[in-house]
């Protein structure tokens, strides 16, 4: 079992009580029972918070909140653009590894209600690449790989996920405008579509690992990486 030595006391509360969601004791309860200062207390609800751990609401007081792994993660990533913002073609390039890792795992869970939102998406896609004006359809693109891994059932793979479609429209490339490069990208997304609803996942992963080998050549060096995948 993982040490817990460097959590904080009232993140090991938390951990002793992991389903329960109602409504936590106040800081002066909490500071008795744990025979630490209700000053240290708050500062170790501020972390708790951050991590989205815990909800503060007025005259509601705290509850624990179901762990995900997104808030930690946006903490972190947030810092590491605001130092460098190459750091987000590195981040980028995990995450497309993960995508290849758990590619087969991922689709052979789908549901058929899975596939046919799939199927909606890249329908949707279309009609705005292909309207008057034409629309770039960033939504589409993001709930496309955020449905594709749904169904994995685990919080880390989905919290890496969820931050990088974050960072990816707080640096401005859910605005990338190039139709062409749009279109090749649509392209590969509806051969994986069909290659999900078809049960040919091989195809499907070929097509994924090709469509991110095409936008790695728009990764622009001063950090702002345009890989739109």
């Amino acid at each position: 079992m993982p040490s817990l030595e460097n959590l904080s006391e009232f993140m090991r509360y938390l951990a002793a009580h992991p389903q329960s969601l109602e409504t936590l004791p106040p800081l002066t309860s909490l500071s008795a029972e744990l025979g630490v200062s209700v000053a240290s207390l708050r500062e170790q609800l501020e972390v708790a918070r951050a991590l989205g751990l815990v909800e503060v609401r007025p005259r509601k007081g705290m509850r624990r909140m179901p762990f995900t792994f997104l808030p930690a993660v946006r903490q972190s990533l947030g810092y590491a653009m605001a130092l460098d913002k190459t750091n987000f073609g590195l981040f980028a390039d995990l995450r497309q590894h993960m995508e290849a890792s758990y590619w087969n795992e991922a689709v052979e869970k789908l549901t058929a209600e899975d596939r046919e939102r799939l199927k909606e998406l890249v329908q949707s896609a279309w009609q705005k690449l292909d309207g008057r004006p034409i629309q770039i359809p960033h939504d589409e693109h993001k709930q496309l790989h955020l449905t594709i891994y749904c169904r994995l059932n685990n919080p880390f793979v989905n919290g890496i996920l969820e931050a990088y479609w974050e960072s990816y429209e707080a640096i401005g490339l859910n605005v990338f405008t190039d139709y062409n490069h749009l279109r090749s990208v649509w392209q590969y997304h509806e051969t994986m579509v069909n290659a999900i609803v078809t049960g040919n996942f091989e195809a499907g992963y070929k097509a994924l690992v090709e469509h991110t080998d095409l936008l790695a050549d728009l990764l622009d060096p001063t950090g702002r990486t345009q890989r739109a995948a």
